[in-house]
């Protein structure tokens, strides 16, 4: 196995880790030792395909999974988000239903001797909705330290922070799910040939 595929594996990996520490508000900076491994795993995904490209290392088994890996991470992230009510169920429900949509159509471009490999409009939305993720970490940490009176601030500058943070990540999540819906719709419409030949 080559190391681009290694990487792809080891960002799989690296998600139980980060679910993990998510959700355990009870371990002390458990959204800066998230942030870190979602950060790392992220890093994985920009590393994969630059050498996968570069090394001439691009295998079906990289396309196929590369994509695959992307969405575990992300819906873990977003799904845990749901579990501690920092966002709510609709975006990720969308987000869900792109995701299943555009692997319905892999697996039947794969029974059909066709692998695709993520376009541009694909890469767009990971970065967008791991942007969106990163986000309302830093954002969910400020109001652990605040908690923690790491920063002290009164009742009502934190309150007001609460308030503005819970605002920003639901604005970054919907930008992320115009993407999301973006991306299916041209997914759709580019791949539709096998959406004909389904039987």
């Amino acid at each position: 196995m080559n190391t681009p595929n290694k990487l792809t594996l080891l960002r799989i990996a690296l998600v139980p880790f980060f679910v993990a520490f998510l959700l355990m508000p009870s371990v002390p900076h458990h959204y800066l030792i998230a942030g870190l491994i979602f950060g790392a795993a992220a890093l994985t995904d920009h590393f994969d395909g630059k050498l996968a490209r570069k090394n001439g290392q691009i295998t079906d088994f990289g396309k196929f999974a590369d994509p695959l890996a992307d969405k575990i991470l992300v819906v873990s992230a977003f799904l845990c988000f749901v579990e501690l009510d920092v966002i709510g169920a609709i975006p990720v429900i969308i987000v869900l239903f792109r995701e299943f949509l555009v692997t319905s159509i892999r697996l039947v471009a794969s029974g059909n001797g066709k692998v695709i490999a993520a376009n541009g409009w694909g890469k767009a939305k990971t970065i967008s909705q791991i942007a969106a993720i990163l986000v309302i970490i830093v954002l969910q940490y400020g109001n652990e330290l605040i908690l923690m009176q790491v920063i002290p601030l009164g009742s009502a500058e934190a309150e007001m922070f609460v308030r503005a943070s819970l605002l920003a990540g639901q604005i970054a999540v919907w930008i992320c799910v115009g993407f999301t819906l973006i991306s299916g719709g041209i997914y759709l419409w580019d791949n539709r040939q096998y959406i004909k030949t389904a039987k």
